[in-house]
């Protein structure tokens, strides 16, 4: 496991994961959206690459069923004169949003503004999200449940520096219910990939659970960007049911 990732490798159950930052080179953004899932539905999915976008879609449609689909079924990351990423449906606002402002906390604040949590009582799953912008510049959010019922929403902007992250998840890393939301500011994490495949199997294998825990990892996607505006990206994903297929195989 890379040492750099021992924040996110302590969280046994970390949720929806989302790492912005830069690689060692200072020559790439990086975008990594990584999925955890405990429910038999939740497992049953994938991340697949489809014109400009990133899938989170069914493995099995009738597991896949047995949840809520409006929830699990989503476009993960949006490519379009930036980066749109999110754990839901939100992704295509923030998309519409990526051109209406060079500040990316604006962008955040412009799409997500009508969103709140999850309505999957009684865990309320936060909703997180990112932005990166042609101009260099990355933003996090998280909208989570107040006690009284309410949204609270938080942006983050995040400084792009060679070798440096930040990380946000949607649960503070305790396997027990209620799940604990995500609280304080993002994670900081050092990058020490310079490819997109090295980023996706770090994070990958710093998800590993440990002895006589349950494999709750479902999907990494990693994405490499030496230009926002050109929409060319190195892109790396692992799904756990391919990996277990081409072991069964």
């Amino acid at each position: 496991m890379t040492k750099c990732l021992e924040s996110l490798s302590a969280k046994e159950y970390p949720g929806r994961i989302i790492i912005i930052g830069r690689d060692i080179t200072g020559k790439n953004e990086i975008v990594i959206y990584a999925i955890t899932g405990r429910s038999l539905s939740s497992q049953a999915r994938k991340m697949q690459l489809k014109d400009d976008a990133i899938w989170v879609n069914p493995t099995d449609e009738e597991t896949l069923k047995k949840g809520n689909t409006d929830l699990l079924i989503y476009p993960a990351l949006l490519f379009s004169n930036g980066i749109a990423v999110s754990n839901g449906k939100q992704t295509a606002d923030i998309k519409t949003c990526l051109g209406q402002s060079q500040n990316p906390a604006e962008v955040l604040k412009l799409a997500l503004h009508e969103w709140d949590y999850e309505p999957d009582a009684p865990t309320f799953t936060p909703r997180i999200s990112g932005c990166v912008l042609p101009q260099k510049k990355a933003a996090l959010s998280i909208i989570k449940r107040a006690s009284n019922g309410s949204s609270t929403r938080n942006i983050f902007e995040i400084p792009l520096i060679p070798g440096k992250g930040k990380m946000i998840s949607t649960y503070e890393g305790d396997d027990k219910d209620p799940l604990p939301a995500f609280t304080g500011e993002p994670i900081d994490v050092e990058i020490k990939e310079n490819k997109a495949y090295d980023m996706a199997a770090a994070v990958y294998d710093a998800l590993e659970p440990a002895p006589g825990k349950k494999d709750h990892r479902v999907s990494v996607v990693s994405i490499f960007s030496s230009d926002l505006s050109s929409n060319e990206h190195e892109i790396h994903i692992i799904n756990k049911h391919e990996r277990i297929g081409s072991q069964d195989g």
